[in-house]
């Protein structure tokens, strides 16, 4: 089988790695597909994929547009060159419309629920795999599965943290550290956000270094005042790095929803609802999440200080996130023998959504 997986951002080179890997294993050929916007690139070349780069996104809304043709086109091109059997995603328009004038099957992953994206690819997919929380995507094309994306790249099955990055980060076994997490707020779904405010990204610095190191990931250039911050460790480790942090400090949902994974406690300040972490917040306890108002940065950055003045915290996020655990799939698993057996998977799962329950 010959299999085109279409990438949008960096962490669907992780969702999707395993998989390649594992059919790669059982001699099937993997390509992939991407633009130039972080770490894709990085990613895809520190793990050995074969891949072709549509150039860097466009940031500006007239950009955007055109990019949804030039990419859209690039993408069609590499689907007549590869010859794929069918086509994988975490919800691309570009594979969709693709896959669609050359005849072959899409799949798509879906846990954003970003409902201009979902409009304009949906009519041209074939199935979505989502994960089996409530969630507003309500078609017969829906195959709910339980887990989340970060399980298939982050299960115990999957990943074991590397205590090597303890090194790179200058931090002493047992030392407590905190991640926060910048992002540049130029995707299409980031419009009308501004996210958590300079003044009180240096307060929030300023005050969890009283009781922790910090450190800095960001998408946009970081102010003078935070520069010394910023985290200089290789992207392929940043998994390791926030499975031993004390804490996540964040303004996005990827890392989050990672550190619930890990038994990380995290931090959001966002406006937006992502369903996957309100479950991680509501039934296990794994997350806090504030919108972006003064008032509620505030607050969030007295949790923050709360949760390192925590005693045996990891030992406690540990038992929370086995708990979750043990409600869940290898999500890896499940996508391999869903790719492997379609179209018979997708009446398989339709007649008999138990069946996932032997990929535990």
């Amino acid at each position: 089988m010959r299999i085109l997986i279409d990438i949008g951002h960096p962490a669907h080179v992780h969702l999707f790695k395993h998989f390649a890997w594992e059919m790669q294993k059982k001699r099937h050929e993997i390509f992939f597909t991407c633009r130039d916007k972080e770490f894709e690139i990085y990613l895809l070349k520190h793990y050995r994929f074969s891949f072709k780069s549509f150039g860097k996104k466009y940031n500006s809304t007239p950009g955007k547009i055109w990019g949804m043709f030039e990419f859209g086109i690039k993408e069609f091109l590499s689907g007549l060159r590869f010859k794929p059997d069918l086509f994988l995603s975490h919800g691309s328009i570009y594979a969709a419309h693709a896959s669609f004038l050359l005849g072959k099957p899409h799949i798509a992953l879906e846990d954003t629920f970003n409902f201009e994206q979902i409009r304009l690819y949906k009519p041209f997919t074939n199935v979505i795999l989502t994960c089996n929380y409530d969630h507003p995507l309500k078609s017969p094309k829906v195959i709910r599965y339980s887990g989340y994306h970060e399980l298939a790249y982050l299960h115990p099955l999957r990943f074991s943290p590397d205590k090597k990055v303890l090194k790179e980060l200058g931090i002493s076994e047992g030392e407590k550290y905190v991640i926060m997490r910048f992002v540049s707020w130029n995707a299409s779904h980031d419009i009308g956000h501004k996210g958590i405010s300079t003044e009180n990204k240096i307060l929030a610095v300023k005050e969890f270094s009283k009781y922790a190191r910090v450190f800095i990931s960001s998408e946009s250039e970081l102010p003078q005042e935070l520069a010394g911050y910023k985290l200089n460790i290789p992207p392929h480790k940043i998994h390791d790095a926030l499975a031993f942090a004390t804490l996540l400090f964040a303004e996005s949902f990827t890392m989050p929803a990672e550190c619930s994974i890990l038994g990380t406690p995290s931090i959001i300040i966002h406006d937006n609802i992502a369903l996957q972490l309100q479950e991680q917040q509501n039934k296990y306890g794994l997350c806090f999440k504030y919108s972006e108002s003064e008032e509620d940065q505030q607050i969030a950055i007295k949790k923050g200080i709360e949760l390192l003045n925590t005693s045996y915290i990891k030992k406690e996020w540990a038992s929370r996130r086995d708990r979750m655990l043990s409600e869940k799939i290898d999500v890896t698993a499940f996508l391999v023998w869903f790719v492997e057996n379609w179209p018979e998977s997708f009446k398989i799962m339709k007649e008999n959504p138990g069946y996932q329950e032997r990929f535990r």
